[in-house]
């Protein structure tokens, strides 16, 4: 009986990532048929530099696809680790939805941000990731998809994808080592105020 509801768990993670990937593909194929005839597939310069080479938004259609793929596939291997149980992966699957949606609108919060010019909310972007790291894994794959697909239309599938993976490593650090040390700490200091006398 758990064999066959374990098959049965695999057949529907393996159904949503088949969905999601073809959610994915049409959504870039139909960007880039929208843009040909908007006057042309769009290019983006690193960092935005007109001296710096472009990329053309024609490699989101192999890119894009391929990275859903790949890390919804590493969200599901993380989850099937973490919890053999139903009910558990059920709250870490609901975790990953909000992990997904956090990056969703980060990203767009920024493509909205140097769409309009709001330089301000662009020179708090590393404090604001700093800060998100400190309170939620911004490394998982998760997070970086819905990171890179909400950036898509305004700077391309690859500068997104560079840019996360250098703050994922940053995340990693304050996550897995910062983090834990600001807990203990907190929690010293906490048991100290209980524990000292009143005056």
């Amino acid at each position: 009986m758990m064999i066959n509801q374990e098959i049965a768990r695999r057949q529907i993670r393996s159904n949503i990532k088949v969905l999601l990937t073809g959610i994915v593909t049409v959504f870039v194929l139909s960007l880039l048929v929208w843009e040909h005839f908007q006057g042309g597939v769009a290019s983006h310069h690193i960092l935005q530099q007109q001296n710096l080479p472009a990329i053309s938004n024609w490699w989101n259609g192999l890119m894009l696809p391929t990275l859903t793929w790949f890390l919804i596939g590493k969200t599901e291997k993380r989850i099937g680790k973490q919890s053999p149980q139903g009910q558990q992966t059920n709250n870490l699957q609901r975790q990953a939805i909000r992990l997904l949606i956090t990056g969703l609108g980060l990203g767009l919060l920024i493509a909205a941000s140097f769409t309009n010019g709001y330089s301000l909310f662009l020179d708090s972007v590393p404090y604001i990731i700093l800060v998100l790291s400190l309170i939620i894994p911004i490394y998982y794959a998760e997070f970086i998809l819905g990171f890179i697909l909400s950036m898509t239309y305004t700077f391309g599938g690859i500068l997104p994808t560079v840019f996360i993976l250098i703050l994922s490593a940053i995340g990693i650090l304050t996550y897995r080592f910062i983090r834990p040390v600001i807990i203990k700490l907190t929690m010293k200091l906490k048991s100290s105020l209980n524990t000292s006398p009143n005056r």
